[in-house]
């Protein structure tokens, strides 16, 4: 583990404004879903494209992985893979498609 990794970040959801930490050493879909959020995914290995969203405000990522599936040009334009992408700096997502996920108590009852 670097020492980056113990950093954690600010991550809201936009539009809902749902706000979740981000610890540099996860990566934002695992984040997320810690907190109760459910971001749209399938593969979780950064090809599918199903979580793909945009980054705002220049919010930073890193990817451990050797090329996720995005250009050059969705990059540059903000374009990040959430199931892959580890947060750097506070970030504002835009992910319509975002859900809260059910909490324990709202299940049992």
């Amino acid at each position: 583990m670097n020492g980056d990794d113990a950093a954690v970040y600010s991550v809201t959801v936009q539009p809902a404004g749902w706000v979740f930490a981000a610890p540099a050493s996860l990566p934002l879909l695992t984040a997320a879903r810690r907190a109760g959020i459910r971001l749209p995914s399938s593969c979780r290995n950064g090809t599918c494209r199903t979580c793909l969203c945009e980054s705002r405000h220049g919010g930073k990522v890193a990817y451990r992985i050797e090329w996720p599936g995005l250009s050059a040009e969705e990059k540059a334009a903000g374009s990040i893979l959430p199931c892959v992408a580890h947060a750097c700096s506070d970030l504002v997502i835009e992910q319509p498609a975002a859900s809260l996920l059910p909490r324990l108590e709202d299940a049992n009852g």
